[in-house]
């Protein structure tokens, strides 16, 4: 009897010391999987490669009544379903007090320190790092918004340095005591343009100075990322960095949002990764990208992306579309040195498909984007256009919880999958894996390409119906430098022509271009990039969408003897139209 009590002993023993412990390390596969989108493999891609996801909205949805299922249709938790499909790092945001003072959540996850240590210890479980991304606020920060949270709002710049060590020091300080793999910190979220209710740079860095120095404190092998978007404004970007360098900051990663539908082609991408790990010595990572799998909304909400003018040619609103996407992207980051990517909110999951029962659910467990106790921090967004999921059609799950192929991505990189095309995969509309040629070291002929001098003789502008374009001074409205060429339909169509001749152009292959965004456009209006060669127009005929959503007409062409020719943007667009255009780029390539 006493021989089978220690032997039912050891056996409770070996048990009780198993429960907690983690899952071995995911091993990718060695060849081809099998899954029902079509992946080119990534060859060079390494096993270490960040496979991330953003999560950070999960806890709130698995309160109002989401669930999640594998691909055998049976119900597991999300981290185990995603530890399967590959997926080897988690980000976790965190706001100061998404709180009123009734402790009612201002919505998006609620996304407090207390929800990020639970969901950092069930990624960890999974072996999984964890990537802590501090707002320093109370509730979204990104370009537009960078809100100080309440407790800071009247601080003065030194006090804020205080707070902000204090505050990052005892986070990180309660994740670590709890276990979370905390192997990465993201100080501010989309800083391009300010943090925590600060808008002069040097101020922000004094800020990012102490949030980095109380993680140096706690554990120097913690890396500490900053994270910016609009990478398709790259000038802007990298002025941003020379600061950083300048100001001794100690950081060790960028990160960059991403999303192919803003934020420019793929091929500028991987510059821009390729620059900060060459030239600012820092590592780089696609700390935020999606796409949609359809163009339905799943919980009668609205969303982000939700017509087919919002997508990018090359990848429809199909899983396939979303499945090659994500592949694409990572193609790029990697070829750019980047050291991976996270997928933003793939499990953001509608609660239910009825907006009055919905609307509840949101409000009580802060699954929708925002809630109307938002409104105190927020008025003039959330406090207005609160709600539900925005994003669940850019889920990698479709509206029940069910995983789509395109999750898959994550472990099929490397071999890429069995299939050898898909019902809507059409190889000859994907993207070419090119670079982006690089004009650096190029001269621009045109004078003046950024309307930064005050001398536009070299313009000729024509308009009619007496409305003229004018010249923008606001660093946000431009692509490069402060100023752009910015019109505004005021109460009538608008129709104008601006060009500029250049003389004596020697015989070779030239690259001509410009970026222009804008808004409220009808199908009828009309833009067009042109250059006249010897009497012959070339066109190239363009749209423009909503704010900061670039686009870049382009034209190629050939002078087979030295000549004159003229460049020039022709503009006939409706009441109530705005933009800017900018950096009108003429290269000679050969």
């Amino acid at each position: 009897m006493k021989k089978y009590l220690i032997l039912f002993l050891l056996f409770l023993i070996i048990s009780l010391s198993s429960c907690g412990s983690k899952i071995n390390e995911f091993k990718y596969p060695k060849e081809a999987i099998d899954n029902q989108s079509y992946v080119k493999p990534i060859e060079n891609i390494s096993d270490d490669f960040y496979r991330g996801v953003d999560v950070s909205s999960l806890l709130s949805l698995e309160n109002s009544g989401v669930k999640f299922y594998d691909f055998d249709n049976k119900e597991h938790d999300l981290f185990e379903v995603l530890y399967n499909a590959g997926v080897n790092y988690v980000r976790l945001r965190v706001w100061n007090d998404p709180y009123n003072k009734n402790k009612e959540g201002y919505g998006g996850g609620n996304c407090d320190l207390e929800t990020a240590i639970e969901l950092g210890k069930r990624a960890s479980k999974y072996n999984m790092k964890v990537l802590i991304d501090f707002h320093y606020s109370d509730f979204w920060a990104d370009p537009k918004k960078q809100f100080a949270p309440k407790a800071w709002k009247n601080m003065n710049v030194d006090a804020k340095e205080e707070a902000i060590y204090n505050f990052t020091y005892d986070s990180v300080k309660k994740l670590i005591k709890n276990n979370v793999n905390v192997t990465m910190i993201q100080i501010g979220n989309e800083i391009n343009y300010g943090m925590s209710g600060l808008s002069n740079y040097n101020d922000v860095i004094r800020l990012l100075k102490k949030a980095s120095k109380a993680i140096r404190d706690i554990d120097k092998n913690i890396k500490i990322a900053l994270h910016y978007t609009d990478i398709n404004k790259s000038a802007q970007l990298y002025s941003k960095l020379d600061l950083l360098e300048s100001s001794n900051l100690d950081y060790d990663a960028i990160g960059l949002s991403y999303y192919t539908f803003w934020h420019g082609s793929l091929s500028n991408m991987t510059n821009v990764c390729r620059t900060i790990t060459e030239k600012y010595n820092k590592e780089a990572f696609i700390a935020e990208t999606s796409y949609v799998y359809t163009l339905k909304d799943g919980d009668c909400s609205g969303n982000s992306i939700n017509s087919a003018k919002d997508l990018v040619e090359g990848y429809p609103a199909s899983v396939q579309g979303q499945t090659s996407n994500l592949r694409d992207v990572f193609y790029h980051a990697n070829k750019g040195h980047a050291k991976g990517v996270f997928y933003w909110e793939p499990a953001w999951l509608p609660v239910g498909n009825d907006y009055n029962a919905n609307s509840n659910i949101w409000e009580k467990y802060g699954s929708g984007w925002a809630s109307k106790f938002a409104s105190e921090y927020d008025p003039e967004d959330a406090g207005r256009y609160y709600g539900g999921s925005s994003w669940d059609n850019q889920a990698l799950f479709d509206f029940n919880g069910k995983p789509l192929a395109s999750l898959n991505t994550f472990k099929a990189l490397k071999y890429g999958t069995t299939l050898e095309s898909a019902t809507d995969y059409d190889p000859s509309l994907y993207p070419e894996e090119t670079e982006e040629f690089d004009y650096s070291n190029l001269e621009n002929f045109v004078k003046n390409y950024s309307f930064e001098d005050n001398d536009l003789s070299m313009w000729k502008i024509t308009y009619e119906n007496t409305l003229s374009p004018d010249i923008y001074n606001k660093p946000d409205d431009a692509y490069y430098g402060s100023n752009s060429l910015h019109f505004y339909a005021n109460g009538k169509d608008m129709s104008f022509n601006v060009s500029q001749n250049i003389n004596n152009l020697s015989k070779g292959k030239y690259h001509l271009f410009l970026f222009g965004q804008g808004g409220d456009t009808l199908s009828t209006s009309d833009f067009r990039l042109y250059v006249i060669i010897n009497g012959e127009k070339k066109e190239y005929k363009f749209n423009l969408t909503r704010y900061i959503d670039w686009q870049k007409p382009f034209i190629a062409f050939e002078l087979t003897e030295n000549t004159n020719i003229e460049i020039g943007l022709m503009v006939k667009t409706n009441s109530g139209s705005w933009g800017t255009f900018d950096n009108f780029s003429l290269y000679k390539i050969s």
